[in-house]
């Protein structure tokens, strides 16, 4: 039975504290009092495949999922590494929490694509809406004689999908069955937006790690939606205004990276945890602390997490010096965010890949946290956003450039 408990929100909310009067330190703080009646749920979380109900609730008292709407909405409208770094916690905390978290954000961020009327009725009970959606364009959106368009369609990783509010699929267009192109030559993409009621949900999420995002399939049959449910990244522009909404392709890698450096700052605690219980492994002299070879070895891995933690509080702070300058655009700055988390990311896999090696037989049981770290991590390094065939454009970029080297961030 799962336990219910009060989050720091609700105290924020019986002492007066309005929740828009929130910052990041404070949110941080919230996120850190739920600790222990988060980690106490791990296993449970991952054998559902879901987060509990009570800990969603939990967290959006905290004001998680009001991280990046605007405070005209009652938001928090953090900056972006401010909203980095308590996605870096959440996934600390665990792997689900934090992606789920994260993805929910990428929605806040996409919703101002959406025509304002829309905006405003999806918003109209308060900042604290969730969301869930697939960015694969796994449907096919048709003009309809009945005032709307016809959407149809199944999509994967829809994380979060059993709980959320509002869930958007991206969807080509069509004209008679055909896709419409772009001047570009490509597809055009709009993005389908409904409550998440109108959904069908498939029972698919049976997966290796981030078992506890719950991202299960997500269907629409011939769906009449109407024309102010959709938004178009390519050709639209976010109605709000300000740093936040202006270079959503640009901040979207960074947002995964942060989750794979939380995992990777945990895994890394689970072993110095296990190593400080004094355990010696089969035919081994001395006990793990007591052994150079594991202090040689914990020593290289966390040289390897500081590199990455600070590859991406770097990466983070350029780009956020550009958006507010108003810079933020372009292929170039596209390729830096991407060559940036991709490479956080893999090093945080090979960071997880080198703790369960060094942790030995202990850490092959299903009760091992190393092992459940490790199985998130990479799961979580396979999602196309973070694929290494990104650092191609980062090539392409400085072959552009004429050789130029770049400046450290």
């Amino acid at each position: 039975m799962s336990k219910q408990f009060l989050s720091p929100e609700t105290k924020h909310a019986s002492s007066g504290v309005s929740p828009s009067s929130l910052t990041a330190k404070s949110l941080l703080r919230a996120i850190q009092e739920l600790r222990p009646a988060i980690t106490a749920r791990a296993s449970e979380i991952e054998t559902s495949r879901r987060i509990p109900a009570d800990i969603v609730e939990a967290l959006k008292r905290a004001g998680v999922f009001r991280m990046f709407v605007p405070r005209s909405y009652g938001g928090l409208e953090l900056d972006l590494p401010g909203g980095l770094e308590i996605l870096v916690e959440l996934a600390k905390i665990d792997s689900s929490v934090g992606w789920n978290a994260m993805t929910s954000s990428n929605g806040s961020l996409f919703a101002p694509f959406l025509p304002r009327q829309t905006y405003e009725t999806i918003y109209q009970n308060g900042p604290d809406v969730i969301f869930a959606g697939a960015t694969q364009p796994a449907g096919t959106v048709e003009e309809a004689d009945a005032g709307g368009r016809l959407v149809s369609g199944c999509w994967p990783f829809a994380s979060g999908c059993q709980y959320v509010d509002w869930i958007a699929g991206f969807c080509v267009s069509t004209s008679n069955g055909k896709p419409l192109l772009s001047e570009t030559g490509r597809p055009q993409i709009q993005a389908a937006w409904l409550p998440a009621h109108e959904w069908q949900i498939e029972d698919t999420w049976h997966a290796a790690g981030l078992r506890g995002t719950g991202s299960h399939h997500v269907v629409l049959k011939n769906k009449l939606v109407p024309v102010s449910n959709f938004s178009d990244l390519e050709r639209g522009a976010p109605f709000l205004s300000g740093p936040l909404y202006a270079a959503l392709p640009q901040f979207l890698p960074l947002l995964h990276a942060a989750i794979a450096l939380g995992m990777a700052e945990a895994v890394v605690g689970n072993l110095i945890d296990l190593a400080s219980t004094g355990r010696q492994q089969v035919q081994s002299p001395v006990p793990m602390r007591d052994s150079e070879i594991f202090q040689f070895e914990l020593g290289r891995v966390v040289a390897d997490l500081r590199a990455a933690h600070a590859l991406f509080q770097a990466q983070s702070a350029s780009h956020w010096h550009h958006a507010v300058a108003g810079t933020l655009k372009g292929e170039a700055l596209l390729a830096e965010s991407s060559q940036a988390a991709v490479w956080t990311t893999t090093t945080c896999v090979g960071v997880a890949d080198a703790c369960f090696a060094l942790a030995g037989g202990s850490a092959v049981y299903e009760n091992s946290p190393l092992q459940r770290r490790l199985r998130d991590l990479h799961v979580a390094g396979q999602h196309a956003r973070l694929q290494q065939r990104h650092y191609v454009s980062a090539g392409q970029q400085l072959l552009a450039r004429r050789g130029e080297v770049p400046a450290a961030a």
